[in-house]
């Protein structure tokens, strides 16, 4: 089984998940905001990552929002779940229900919590993919789950065949070029970190998953459509304009930060669930400075015809 090339190409933002005043998940304005994003021209959306606040989320709420996000988009874009559960058996349970939904593909992080030796991650991987037939991207993002996706336990998953493409948010660009020279294209790599997604993209990933797309959108698609086309001096442009919010991406708060702007773009609000609290004090004025700074100064968006 492969994934449709069109899966993992492009701009998908990592979306947040919208609560109300009374900390409950606010599913209309979740269902806007995801729309909202299809709308200015993104071309997935990951729901449930990181920015979706997976792990603050009961299992009913998370399936509520894969539920509302597929009434939403009535199939105008591919729709990737996020699967961030404690166990194996929950995870299992979790990708079941979202082939039910009606998603298109998952996301799958290592377990929550424990760091697991290299022959538990790989099986928890292919546990959570034997239970599915969604195709799989894999995230390895060594700073904030404390493992790493290594090259033997890659190669111990290549027979595993929904398991087609990698997330890669590691620091160090020369990952994406070592995965590509051990694979080929067994493995789509997608750039998984903000600040380091023009390199990703120069290097062979064949698409970015953002957070402050979710602010920014116009602009992402922007850039990626001007890499994609060879125009290196646009997207040089752009990704300069856009870095200082872009490394934010690499932040603890980087959640609060995504939401601080998405509110200050009149996007959606800033409310977080416990143990996250909205920014204050010096913190969140430096960021709604950047935020405002990279609003005035917004590149003039040619056409995204490519060229």
């Amino acid at each position: 089984m492969t994934a449709p090339t069109t899966l993992w190409k492009g701009v998908y933002p990592a979306a947040t998940t919208q609560f109300a005043a009374d900390d409950s998940i606010d599913l209309d304005a979740t269902q806007r905001m995801q729309t909202a994003l299809v709308d200015d021209g993104v071309d997935g959306l990951i729901l449930l990552g990181t920015c979706g606040e997976n792990n603050s989320l009961t299992a009913d709420e998370k399936r509520t929002v894969l539920s509302g996000a597929v009434e939403a988009l009535k199939g105008r874009a591919p729709l990737v779940a996020g699967v961030s559960e404690f166990t194996t058996a929950a995870a299992i349970d979790y990708v079941r229900d979202a082939e039910k939904i009606g998603v298109d593909a998952l996301m799958v992080l290592p377990a929550m919590v424990y760091v697991p030796r290299p022959e538990e991650l790989a099986a928890h991987f292919r546990a959570v993919a034997e239970a599915t037939s969604l195709p799989i991207m894999l995230y390895n993002n060594p700073p904030a789950y404390r493992t790493t996706i290594d090259f033997d336990t890659l190669a111990s998953l290549e027979d595993v065949s929904n398991i087609v493409a990698v997330k890669e948010s590691a620091p160090d660009t020369r990952r994406i070029t070592d995965v590509i020279n051990r694979f080929g294209d067994r493995y789509t790599v997608m750039a998984g970190l903000d600040d380091i997604a023009l390199e990703g993209l120069m290097l062979g990933a064949s698409g970015w998953v953002s957070g402050l797309t979710s602010a920014f959108p116009r602009e992402s698609v922007r850039l990626v459509a001007a890499a994609d086309a060879g125009n290196w001096e646009e997207a040089r442009e752009i990704y300069r304009w856009f870095m200082p919010l872009l490394h934010l991406d690499a932040e603890h708060d980087l959640v609060q930060s995504i939401k601080l702007a998405e509110a200050i773009m009149g996007r959606g609000s800033e409310r977080v669930r416990m143990p996250r609290m909205p920014l204050t004090g010096e913190r969140r004025a430096e960021v709604t400075r950047m935020v405002e700074q990279c609003r005035a100064t917004q590149p003039s968006l040619r056409e995204t015809e490519r060229v």
